[in-house]
């Protein structure tokens, strides 16, 4: 039998930014969005090998994993994606449309190594 998850401490409730209404707090939006997380990436799964090895590698899944979840992917709740249902988008994103934005970022990057240094042959 593996290793089990740390167990739970305790909790406070503090303001972190604005002015909310603390009697309002919850963390039912937060756990719900890690839950989701969880289920569509492996490598979040608890006690599991599928990890990123590079940092980078993690910040791409997560990225395609949100531009997924919130621009291609249509919610039954909502009857859209939650990108329309806001007004960041009017369309309905294919994942051909997020590859090639990738793809435009990749193209726009600069990718000069800048001067060498020349080898003295003394």
């Amino acid at each position: 039998m593996g290793p089990s998850p740390a167990s739970f401490v305790s909790s406070e409730k503090r303001v972190m930014a604005g002015n909310p209404d603390i009697d309002h707090v919850s963390t039912s939006y937060v756990e719900r969005n890690n839950l989701t997380m969880r289920m569509g990436m492996r490598r979040f799964t608890r006690l599991t090998n599928g990890f990123s090895k590079k940092i980078e590698n993690l910040a791409h899944a997560v990225a395609l994993h949100f531009m997924h979840y919130n621009f291609v992917r249509i919610h039954k709740t909502l009857k859209t994606t939650p990108a329309m249902a806001a007004g960041i988008s009017n369309t309905l994103w294919s994942m051909n449309d997020v590859v090639a934005l990738i793809d435009a970022k990749e193209a726009s990057k600069d990718r000069s190594r800048g001067k060498y240094k020349t080898k003295n042959s003394n």
